[in-house]
């Protein structure tokens, strides 16, 4: 496994592993994250470990247009109870996916160094937030990386049923992207349209 210098590069494709780990080490500085991105890399990793950078063969996505709106969802959504903002409390975003107790283990990889790196990214106008709110509470959101025409998925948040399934519905019918980038297979944004590319593919809308 390559481990990575202070030089902010990645190795070549052909060398991820079969677990779709290209590198190791480096920092979370935004000229790194920004490199990542740009390059369909993103960082994963426990509290205590090593940087550990993927860039896996298979690519879970979803095209805005095959998003999937269920009858019960789109009464939400006409109800309009919840409001929807963008950018404006992305630190609480930040936070409440960090710190919200998960049954699917999602969340918990976020640490403070991590937090604080999205945050420097925020502040760059490269990482964004969509957030939901009921009665001023902010009971939803998430979080991302914004390059180009795409939006690399990090993270989402619920505090009552429906929150975070609005604020990605939000991000794929009203931001204009090619692609929501969702790194891995996740059951639950499957059932919401998402599916599986090869990597090849995803790079190749990321790179026009």
């Amino acid at each position: 496994m390559i481990w990575l210098t202070d030089i902010i590069a990645f190795p070549g494709y052909d060398c991820t592993s079969e677990e779709g780990v290209i590198a190791l080490g480096g920092d979370l500085s935004v000229e790194r994250l920004t490199h990542a991105y740009k390059n369909g890399i993103f960082p994963w990793f426990s509290d205590n470990d090593p940087i550990v950078w993927y860039c896996p063969f298979k690519r879970m996505v979803l095209f805005p247009t095959e998003i999937k709106i269920s009858k019960s969802m789109q009464k939400i959504i006409n109800k309009n109870a919840f409001t929807i903002t963008e950018n404006i409390a992305f630190e609480a975003v930040i936070y409440n996916c960090k710190n919200m107790d998960r049954n699917d283990g999602f969340g918990t990889w976020i640490t403070n160094d991590m937090e604080q790196a999205y945050i420097n990214l925020h502040k760059k106008g490269i990482a964004k937030s969509i957030e939901v709110w009921f009665k001023d509470e902010l009971v939803g959101g998430l979080y991302g990386v914004e390059i180009n025409h795409i939006f690399c998925g990090e993270s989402m948040f619920s505090k009552v049923s429906n929150a975070s399934k609005l604020a990605f519905m939000h991000l794929a019918k009203n931001k204009n992207y090619k692609l929501i980038d969702c790194q891995i297979y996740n059951e639950h944004l499957a059932s919401l349209g998402a599916r599986e590319i090869d990597r090849s593919l995803f790079l190749s809308i990321l790179k026009t």
